[in-house]
């Protein structure tokens, strides 16, 4: 016997921040930061035989200014790493990072001077998708997980302390972690 049984039908009770965090989980636009082979796996998750679309994701975006999902698919080039950091400030708040692949993740295989050793040195990142590369069923799991995320975050003066808790330099994981 609570409030629900005395409205009327067709009346929905939600929080504002539930609401919000809903309709962004909904409508997330992917920026495209296609690098390598794990782009091929990118592209075809939006494909008709994945198909995105279901997921409110069927537009990727090329400008960052309409985009609040980077998807980092693949390696990254010392020389790409500055041009991914002004695709990721040009990105509009509340943005996101997943970094697809075990090259954009960790460097890979590519141990050297050319290949940035995780892209989590140049932008922080949100999810980390493992595989090499990975399969459109791993992005499309990890996009749900992404979602997962999103509609438990705060909003207003809840989601401001968060952040200035979350604010940090970003080191090398090697400094970080000490090895």
């Amino acid at each position: 016997m609570g409030l629900e049984e005395k409205l009327p039908s067709g009346v929905v009770l939600a929080s504002v921040e539930k609401l919000v965090n809903w309709t962004r989980k909904s409508s997330l636009w992917p920026a495209t930061f296609g690098l390598a082979c794990c782009a091929i796996e990118m592209m075809s998750t939006g494909g008709p035989r994945y198909d995105l679309a279901r997921f409110g994701m069927e537009v990727f975006r090329a400008s960052p200014r309409q985009a609040d999902l980077m998807i980092v698919a693949g390696r990254v080039s010392q020389k790409m790493a500055p041009v991914l950091r002004q695709i990721y400030d040009q990105m509009m708040e509340p943005k996101w990072v997943l970094s697809m692949g075990v090259c954009a993740s960790s460097g890979g295989m590519f141990n050297n001077y050319a290949i940035v050793q995780g892209v989590d040195h140049i932008v922080p990142v949100d999810i980390y998708l493992p595989g090499c590369p990975p399969r459109p069923e791993m992005l499309i799991d990890s996009i749900l997980k992404l979602h997962g995320m999103i509609m438990n975050e705060p909003l207003g003066p809840r989601r401001a302390k968060q952040a200035a808790d979350r604010e940090h330099e970003l080191v090398a994981s090697s400094v970080r972690f000490g090895k």
